[in-house]
C-alpha cells in the first residue's frame, strides 16, 4: 500500500505558491483540476448549522468535489465537540479517502486522527487549526490575523485616531476560546489598536482587555449579549460606547441587541462603531439599516473550493500547493496552509457581495 503521509510530508517540502483563488458564483467550483481524478469518498466534519457560513461551506465542499467526481459525507457536530469526535471515528470506520475538519474545539481530536493516522487517512483543517497533534497534515483558512487588523483599521479610522481624536470608550470582544482562530484575530486587532490604548485616545471602562477575559463561548450571540449587558450596567452610568471591537457577526448582533435595550440606536444616544466578520445576511441588512458598522467578507465558497482542490492533490499523489510551511505551529509541528486573502465590507461598499454573487440585491433589500 502506498504510504500517503510519506508522500505528503515530503510534497509540503516541495509545495509551491498558490495562485490566487478566482471568484467563484455560488454553486459553482473550481474542479477543473479533478479531470482524471482516483475518485473515492471524502468526509466531512463541519462545526454547526446554527451559521449559516458553516451551511454554506458545506454546500460548497460537496459540490466542488461532487464535481471532481467524488462522493462525500457531510456530516455537523452542532458544536458539541464529543459528537463531533463520534462522528469522524464513523468516517474513519467507513473508509473515507480523506477528511475535511472544522474542529468545534481544536484540542480534542487527537485521539481521533490517530485512527485517521493509523488508518492512512490524509487530514486537512478547514479555517480551524487543529491543535496538539502531528496527525493533521494540511490547513486551509483565510488569513486571520488580516481580519483582526482590519476590523481595528475601521474603528481607527471612523474614530479619527490617527489624527488624535480622543478620548473614545471601546469594549473587546472575542470568539471562543477554543477556537485557535481566536488569538489570531485578537492579535491582529490588538497590533493596531494597542497604541491607542496605550495613549488613552481609547479607553476600556470595563477594564477587561486580556484575551481571556473577553472571550465568547462558541461565539454564541446571546452570550455576548449577556456580556455586554453586565459591561453597561456595572461601568458606564452616564459614559457612553462609542466603539465594539467584534470578531464575529453573530456576537455583533448579541452586542447590539444588549445596546438597543439600553436606549443606544436614537439620536440623543447613536450607536457605537461596531464590527464583525462573516458577512452573515442579518448583519450586512443592519450595516445597510446602520445598525452593525462593518463586517469583514470572507468569500467561503473559495475557502471550499480551496479545500476540494488540495484533497485532489492529495488523492492524486501531485505536489500541494501551499502559501505558508512554517508559521502555523498547532504546538506540535507547523502545518502546512493555504491562505486567503478577506475584504472589509461597510455601508460604503457592500454591493462587492452582489458583484462577487454572495448575495442577490433582492436578499439585501
Amino acid at each position: 500500500m502506498l504510504n500517503r503521509r510519506a508522500v505528503l510530508a515530503g510534497a509540503a517540502l516541495l509545495a509551491l505558491p498558490l495562485s490566487a483563488c478566482g471568484k467563484e458564483s455560488e454553486g459553482s467550483s473550481a474542479g477543473t483540476s479533478g479531470a482524471g481524478s482516483v475518485g473515492g469518498t471524502v468526509g466531512i466534519a463541519m462545526p454547526t448549522r446554527a451559521s449559516e457560513r458553516w451551511l454554506t461551506d458545506g454546500k460548497t465542499l460537496v459540490q466542488g468535489l461532487k464535481a471532481m467526481e467524488y462522493k462525500t459525507k457531510l456530516v455537523y457536530g452542532d458544536d458539541d465537540p464529543k459528537a463531533q469526535v463520534s462522528q469522524i471515528e464513523k468516517l474513519i470506520q467507513q473508509g473515507v479517502d480523506a477528511l475535511v475538519i472544522a474542529a468545534i474545539d481544536n484540542t480534542s481530536l487527537n485521539g481521533v486522527l490517530k485512527k485517521a493516522a493509523a488508518a492512512e487517512i490524509p487530514v486537512i483543517a478547514y479555517d480551524r487549526l487543529i491543535l496538539g497533534t502531528k496527525d493533521v497534515d494540511y490547513y486551509v483558512s483565510f488569513d486571520n490575523e488580516m481580519v483582526g487588523r482590519m476590523q481595528a483599521h475601521f474603528i481607527i479610522e471612523k474614530l479619527g485616531l490617527e489624527d488624535g481624536e480622543g478620548p473614545f470608550n471601546i469594549e473587546l470582544f472575542a470568539g471562543s476560546p477554543d477556537d485557535n482562530n481566536t488569538k489570531y484575530f485578537f492579535d491582529g486587532s490588538m497590533a493596531l489598536l494597542q497604541p491607542f490604548l496605550d495613549s488613552k485616545q481609547l479607553i476600556v471602562p470595563s477594564g477587561q482587555t486580556e484575551l481571556e477575559k473577553i472571550t465568547t463561548l462558541r461565539w454564541d450571540g446571546p452570550t455576548a449579549q449577556k456580556r455586554m449587558t453586565d459591561i453597561l450596567n456595572g461601568s458606564y452610568g452616564a459614559k457612553k460606547v462609542d466603539a465594539i471591537l467584534s470578531p464575529y457577526d453573530g456576537i455583533s448582533r448579541g452586542v447590539l441587541a444588549a445596546l438597543t435595550l439600553d436606549g443606544y440606536g436614537t439620536g440623543a444616544k447613536p450607536l457605537p462603531i461596531v464590527t464583525g466578520q462573516d458577512a452573515e445576511l442579518a448583519s450586512v441588512k443592519s450595516i445597510i439599516a446602520g445598525g452593525q458598522s462593518q463586517t469583514v467578507y470572507k468569500d467561503v465558497r473559495r475557502l471550499a473550493d480551496a479545500a476540494a482542490n488540495m484533497v485532489d492533490e492529495i488523492l492524486n499523489d501531485r505536489v500541494v500547493s501551499i502559501d505558508n510551511s512554517v508559521s502555523y505551529k498547532n504546538g506540535v509541528k507547523p502545518v502546512p496552509a493555504v491562505l486567503l486573502q478577506p475584504t472589509s465590507v461597510d455601508k460604503s461598499n457592500y454591493d462587492v457581495l452582489i458583484t462577487d454573487e454572495y448575495f442577490t440585491a433582492d436578499e439585501l433589500k
